[in-house]
């Protein structure tokens, strides 16, 4: 069984220099998974903000519309029909790299995702707090910045890490756009040594390994964050 391992791991990862579709595969997963997930963000806080807006003062009723669609369409279809209209038909005729559209396109699916996020923080916190900032001389968008949205974001921080870890495995789906990700570094691997089970079985230990890192590292964030509550 030994010998067997050992034949397995020579053929798929050391002949030709194979493990380097793994690399290359993994650095793109997390290229895209860290810059989708800063789209997300920044995104899904400016949509969060037109809705908690619209929902404390009427305004921006149109934006908040838009919003409200948006966030129907991206959640009820697909991450990788999304994927695959960005490239083969918003992007089809201009010379743009699969990583970028990739980004994009999991930056669009995560914001969406986001924004219900950060609108549950910022509705969260109390309606006091929006008070007092007025009270104190602060227009609306003032208190938001200096008050409301700092509070919110430390409420939904550990929901923000765990969007991150969702989107590493979301990724997985980065290959239909021409993306060499670590799914497809396995695949490629699986193609040209005709074993599935050996690069299939590796990539999946990679994507468990990352979010168990991950997963920890949240955990402690929450422990802390709890910790500073406490102590507060």
């Amino acid at each position: 069984m030994i010998e067997t391992l050992k034949k397995a791991i020579v053929l798929n990862f050391i002949k030709d220099n194979r493990y380097l579709y793994i690399v290359d595969g993994l650095k793109n997963t997390m290229i895209i998974t860290l810059f989708a997930t800063i789209v997300g963000i920044v995104l899904g806080l400016v949509i969060a903000l037109i809705r908690t807006t619209y929902d404390n003062t009427k305004k921006f009723k149109v934006l908040n519309s838009i919003c409200q669609v948006y966030i129907t369409v991206i959640r009820g279809t697909p991450v990788v029909i999304q994927l695959m209209i960005l490239f083969f038909c918003i992007f089809t005729s201009r010379n743009t790299s699969g990583i970028v559209v990739a980004i994009i396109g999991f930056g669009l699916n995560s914001s969406a995702y986001v924004a219900e996020i950060f609108r549950s923080g910022l509705m969260s916190i109390d309606i006091g707090q929006m008070e007092a900032g007025r009270s104190l001389g602060l227009s609306y968008v003032q208190t938001l910045k200096l008050i409301i949205v700092p509070q919110a974001f430390k409420v939904v921080l550990p929901a923000l890490c765990n969007e991150f870890i969702v989107l590493i495995k979301e990724t997985s789906v980065a290959g239909y756009v021409a993306v060499q990700d670590l799914t497809k570094g396995g695949d490629i691997i699986r193609s040209r040594t005709y074993d599935a089970w050996t690069p299939l079985l590796v990539v999946a230990g990679i994507y468990l390994l990352l979010t168990c890192v991950f997963s920890f590292f949240v955990k402690k964030l929450e422990l802390s964050l709890r910790k500073n509550e406490r102590n507060a």
